[in-house]
């Protein structure tokens, strides 16, 4: 498969996916009441996938999708309600026509199992006696159908089926006369799948007629200048056939003519099949058997994906991209010849070329930038599904959807929010009966909801269920000795335990939540992305789970520090303040922790040097400053000799060349040359407990 092709066939993979996406939204916002106009969105993302589908030979897509499209038809033409059962049955269908497009995408064998027993599903609604659709107030005739990979701008030429004169005999079959237009093939529609189609709907004989053929030396190969008179011996429906030519009716002219019997407007006349074109025979192969698998290895290779940028954002890579030539030629002059009196224009280049240079990196930066609605968007599927298998009302509030990070953080934090989502569905939110004892709607709310706030995005999963029985946290992390039986700890403290590997307290284990898996995995991913998570709940009333993340990964908002010789850097998102201790604010535990008097708070203390084995200028504390550090909930004072300047650094990762080394993130390299290792503040913490022999209910 040459590059234009393979690009063109990424292209209907991707559009059919989004395409996927609308049908999915649409479906679940036609529970909410039946609007023509979703209908017909949906029907118009089913009605692409399946012209694309049969346009590329995947014809099990195409043939399931038809399916799913006839009830959707169905729907928008009000000769059938919509019912819940209608509406999960075709659920089921988006996703089953997912996976069989990510499967032909990977060039693996499409698998059948799941269209099978939907098509079942779909046949058996299809059988039932339509109910009309009640009245919506909305326009009465559907718009036609809109393919996306539109064909170049055309009217449709496409002849309706004669209906002026009524036919005196039975329908015998058709003559069509099919004259496309000249850009067929660049639209990469083949005219022989399509007579491989109308095959399969009666017999066929084909004539080509080769009359506006150019001379050989005129001929472009990349343009179609035959038409064909096609014979259709069949008594086949009008709309059948015109289906087959649903994808290039926009930029071809179709010509329709029933054939009749005795006394009809003639009888099938047989003609010679021109030697260039004949029938096609019946395809028996699967389309997924033309690409023959690929191992795991060759797959992951397509993992860094792509991206759609805005023109806009691309405009001003270029324009950036401009200035800088401007800048370098006008330094490049100093170098051929410079005089002392251009010292001042020197300057001026310099500072141009450093303004350049930000503006290039943050032009560079945006065009990773996506909303959190494409993480957002799973979520009303997600809700819809859960909320019916655990009997629950619940309607999903969504807020700041477009709000952007980057591309790499918007795929890391989709896990921990769906296990979130899930949560809340399962834990927080209480059944119907239980919420109307206790004074509430029925329908329990769930909201999230996302923002900028400084550097950082917040990402909030918010509930109005039973919040969170602190009495019965504290209670089983006692009981698993988590926690010291005479410990005081703080509501906080105590929230944070659910984050502890295998806690839970659910009394029963279902397949949605109850194994005390989820929630670490929820603190540990946000900590691998230089976050950190909050939780805030009053019983009875709900709970908040508040997550704050850096914009981008490969851009740190960083505090320089000094230690000894060597230069650190710590994210500023966890660093709480900076204080100069005093003998009187410092305390020991059992003669081996240090402790730091901060406000109402005992801190441990983190000697940076001692856990790196470097030397520091004075092993006082109260020669040092003390850095208030935050991270899974927990607080510490780390103990630094200097504090240098704050400034924005370029992550460059260790583990290319090194192994991991607990308590660092990766390096960055400063102007100077000098490279400073980045702190993994949460990893920094866990050793550092780990090694004191501390745990989370221990801590003061």
């Amino acid at each position: 498969m040459d590059m234009e092709m393979e690009e063109i066939l990424n292209l209907f993979f991707e559009e059919s996916l989004e395409g996927l996406d609308t049908m999915e939204s649409g479906l679940l916002t036609l529970e909410d009441g039946a609007d023509r106009e979703t209908i017909n969105t949906i029907f118009r993302a089913a009605h692409s996938i399946k012209g694309g589908a049969g346009t590329f030979g995947f014809m099990e897509i195409s043939q399931f999708t038809h399916s799913v499209e006839t009830l959707l038809d169905e729907m928008r033409n009000g000769t059938r309600g919509i019912t819940p059962d209608a509406i999960q049955v075709l659920l089921q269908s988006v996703d089953v026509i997912r996976e069989m497009t990510q499967s032909a995408q990977a060039k693996t064998p499409i698998v059948m199992t799941g269209a099978n027993a939907l098509s079942g599903e779909l046949a058996r609604i299809l059988a039932q006696k339509s109910v009309p659709a009640p009245a919506t107030g909305q326009a009465a005739a559907p718009p036609p159908p809109n393919p996306s990979p539109a064909p170049p701008a055309a009217a449709a030429k496409r002849d309706p089926a004669p209906t002026d004169a009524a036919p005196t005999g039975p329908l015998e079959g058709w003559r069509i006369v099919f004259t496309p237009d000249t850009s067929l093939f660049k639209t990469c529609n083949d005219p022989l799948r399509i007579f491989e189609e109308l095959t399969n709907l009666a017999p066929l004989e084909v004539t080509a007629n080769i009359d506006a053929m150019p001379a050989f030396g005129d001929l472009d190969p990349t343009q179609c200048h035959l038409s064909w008179t096609l014979l259709l011996r069949g008594a086949i429906e009008h709309s059948r056939i015109a289906e087959v030519f649903d994808w290039v009716d926009a930029s071809s002219k179709i010509e329709y003519e029933p054939i009749h019997g005795t006394g009809g407007s003639g009888a099938p006349v047989d003609r010679p099949i021109a030697e260039n074109a004949k029938p096609a025979a019946p395809r028996t192969t699967p389309a997924a058997d033309a690409h023959p698998p690929v191992s795991t290895a060759a797959k992951s290779g397509g993992e860094a994906g792509s991206l759609r940028v805005a023109t806009e954002k691309v405009d001003a890579l270029i324009n950036l991209v401009g200035e800088l030539v401007i800048t370098q030629s006008m330094l490049g002059r100093f170098a051929e010849k410079y005089e002392p009196s251009d010292i001042e224009a020197l300057r001026r280049s310099l500072a141009q070329l450093t303004r350049n240079t930000r503006e290039l990196q943050e032009s560079v930066m945006q065009i990773r930038m996506l909303p959190i609605g494409f993480s957002f968007n799973r979520f009303p599927r997600l809700v819809h599904d859960l909320s019916r298998k655990l009997g629950k009302k619940v309607e999903l509030k969504l807020s700041g959807e477009n709000t952007e990070l980057d591309k790499t953080v918007l795929e890391k934090i989709g896990d921990p929010l769906v296990h979130l989502v899930r949560n809340a569905l399962d834990h927080g939110l209480e059944a119907p009966e239980s919420r109307v004892a206790a004074g509430k709607n029925e329908t329990g709310t769930l909201e999230l909801n996302a923002f900028h706030e400084g550097g950082s995005i917040i990402i909030e999963v918010k509930d109005d269920g039973a919040g969170l029985n602190k009495d019965r946290i504290l209670a089983k992390a006692r009981e698993r000795g988590l926690v010291d039986s005479d410990a005081m700890l703080t509501d906080e403290a105590i929230y944070n335990l659910i984050f502890v590997a295998g806690f839970s307290t659910a009394e029963t284990v279902s397949d949605v939540s109850g194994r005390g898996v989820g929630m670490d995995v929820v603190r540990r991913n946000i900590n691998d992305l230089g976050g950190h998570v909050q939780i805030f709940s009053v019983k009875g009333k709900g709970s908040t789970i508040r997550i704050r993340l850096p914009l981008t990964l490969a851009i740190l908002e960083g505090q320089v520090l000094r230690v000894g010789k060597e230069i650190y850097v710590a994210s500023l998102v966890s660093i709480i303040e900076t204080v100069q201790s005093t003998r009187a604010s410092l305390s020991c535990v059992a003669g081996r922790t240090e402790l730091f008097k901060h406000r109402t708070d005992y801190l441990p203390i983190i000697r940076l040097h001692d856990l790196f084995g470097i030397e520091p200028d004075s092993r006082e504390i109260s020669d040092g400053l003390l850095v208030v550090l935050e991270a899974d909930g927990r607080r510490v004072a780390m103990l630094v000799d200097e504090l240098l300047a704050q400034q924005q650094v370029v992550i460059k990762s260790l583990e290319t060349n090194f192994k991991q080394v607990p308590g660092l993130a990766g390096a960055t390299i400063h102007g100077d040359g000098t490279v400073a290792l980045i702190l993994d503040v949460p990893g920094l913490i866990r050793t550092f407990l780990e090694r004191q022999g501390m745990n989370m209910g221990r801590a003061a």
